[in-house]
This record gives C-alpha cells, sequence and structure tokens, in this order.
C-alpha cells in the first residue's frame, strides 16, 4: 500500500512538471510572436523633399575653350562661357537607423547657354562664310540618383519627427543625360572622314556622377516640415557627346577641328542647395 502511494505521488509530481513545462514553451511561442509581428509593423520616418541647387562649374572646362575658339568667327555674337547652373529635384528618404538614412531622387538643370536670333555672317577655319540667323548653344541635362546620409547629431528617431537641427554627411551617385544643340551651320568633325558632317542634329551623351558634402536639417515644427542645406562638390563630366550619321559615324564637336580638340560637356563643380522636407512615417 505504501509503494502505491508512492508511485501515485510521483506521478502526480510528474505531470504537474510537465504541465508548468508545456505551459511555459507555450507562453515563450506566443512572446516570439508578438514580438516579430511588433517588428514587422515598426513604421519607418520618412519624407519627401523639394529643392532648388546652384552649380558653380569650374571654368577650365572644354566647353569655354569652344566659346574662345567660336567667338571670332561669329563677330556679333556671343558665346559666353558656362560658369554656373540651377537645378530643380525631387527627392524620397527613409530613415534607416538613428545614424543612416537613405534617399533617393532626381533632378532637371534649367538650360544652359545662348539662342540668338538675328543677322550672322559665321566664318568657320575651313569652310566658306555663311549668313546665319540663328546661333544657337543650349544644353540640358537631367538626371536619377541615389545617396546615403551619416548622421553626425541629432539622427532621425524611427516613427519621430525631428525636432532638433540635425547635422549629416551626404554620399550621392547618379546617372545623367546631356543633350547639346548647335546650330546647324556649325563646322562639327566626322571622326571617321576627319571633316564636316552635314547639318547638325543633337549633341547627346551620358555619364555617371557623384558628390559629397555637409548638409543640416532645421525643424519648422509645423505640419513635419523642415529646411535643409547642403554643400557639396560634384563630379560630372560627359565625355562622350556626340550624334550619329546615317552610316553610324561619330560626329562630334571640337575647338581646334581635330579629334584632339574633342569638347567634352564638363559640368564638376561645387555645389549649393537649399531644400524643404515634409516628413511622414509609413
Amino acid at each position: 500500500m505504501r509503494r502505491l502511494v508512492c508511485f501515485v505521488g510521483a506521478l502526480i509530481l510528474a505531470l504537474s512538471t510537465v504541465n508548468v513545462v508545456s505551459a511555459e514553451t507555450e507562453q515563450e511561442i506566443v512572446n516570439r510572436y508578438l514580438q516579430r509581428a511588433e517588428k514587422r509593423q515598426t513604421k519607418k520616418l520618412s519624407w519627401i523633399a523639394v529643392n532648388y541647387q546652384m552649380d558653380r562649374i569650374n571654368r577650365n572646362n572644354d566647353y569655354n575653350s569652344f566659346s574662345n575658339s567660336i567667338s571670332p568667327q561669329i563677330p556679333n555674337a556671343d558665346i559666353p562661357w558656362l560658369s554656373q547652373a540651377s537645378t530643380f529635384g525631387v527627392d524620397f528618404g527613409v530613415a534607416l537607423n538613428k545614424k543612416f538614412a537613405w534617399t533617393v531622387g532626381g533632378e532637371y538643370w534649367l538650360k544652359m547657354g545662348v539662342d540668338n536670333s538675328g543677322a550672322y555672317t559665321y566664318d568657320p577655319p575651313l569652310g566658306a562664310a555663311v549668313a546665319v540667323t540663328n546661333i544657337k548653344s543650349e544644353i540640358k541635362v537631367y538626371g536619377v540618383t541615389t545617396g546615403m546620409s551619416y548622421y553626425l547629431l541629432n539622427g532621425p528617431q524611427p516613427q519621430q519627427e525631428v525636432y532638433k537641427p540635425a547635422l549629416r554627411v551626404n554620399g550621392v551617385v547618379g546617372y545623367y543625360h546631356a543633350a547639346w544643340d548647335l546650330w546647324p551651320e556649325y563646322e562639327n568633325l566626322n571622326l571617321t572622314t576627319g571633316v564636316a558632317d552635314g547639318a547638325n542634329t543633337t549633341f547627346e551623351g551620358n555619364a555617371p556622377g557623384a558628390s559629397l558634402g555637409l548638409g543640416a536639417d532645421y525643424p519648422l515644427n509645423f505640419f513635419g516640415l523642415a529646411f535643409s542645406a547642403d554643400f557639396s562638390y560634384l563630379y560630372l563630366n560627359f565625355t562622350n557627346v556626340a550624334w550619329y550619321n546615317s552610316q553610324d559615324e561619330e560626329i562630334i564637336v571640337s575647338y581646334d577641328g581635330t579629334a584632339d580638340g574633342r569638347v567634352d560637356l564638363e559640368l564638376s563643380g561645387f555645389r549649393g542647395k537649399v531644400e524643404l522636407k515634409r516628413y511622414f512615417t509609413f
């Protein structure tokens, strides 16, 4: 009888222990599930921004050499140097954590150059002088960009707008397209034949670009808005600007009539940006 009582007591104790262990295990499973669900539902601090940039283009560039060489050939026309450019853009950003943020966007450069109408005489080095009624040299540029920011001070918090001035380092890369329109009579250079090749169409080219700089955000504490200012250096040089004839021959602009005088559109330089951001979460 004593053995039976001991056996029953041991069985009850074992079953109780199993139930406690099972209950604890089930609770742990539930807790893990809730933690995972909470992580999945955590919102990210994001923003959309519109900006304006002023670019100070390096003056030592091929286009300015082209301007110097072409001006004596058209005495009454003025083809000024490239010295600055204005850019408008839109960006979308996401705060990845307290220190890093990722952005993606695009930018459009306002036209650079001149479009003069009037009575002009164009006297190219190799061809005969011709009368023209329009001297045009206009450059258009647009591109898409993506970048990362590292916050040195007051980085954004998850699900929380920026309430203090922030300081950051920015690195941006992009891919750009340039289109250069010259007057039809301009004496171009066919790289295959070594002579001019008919009336001009648009000279075009593509190039990667990169910039590195500093930026600051100042919260306006109204409707999730913040004002930002950035200063950076942009490297952007188009080395393949050309158009192609029906024989797929490359036609270029040259400031001295040779292949070595090919004009690259070198748009590198310092740039300043002002931006208005609107924060939100998703």
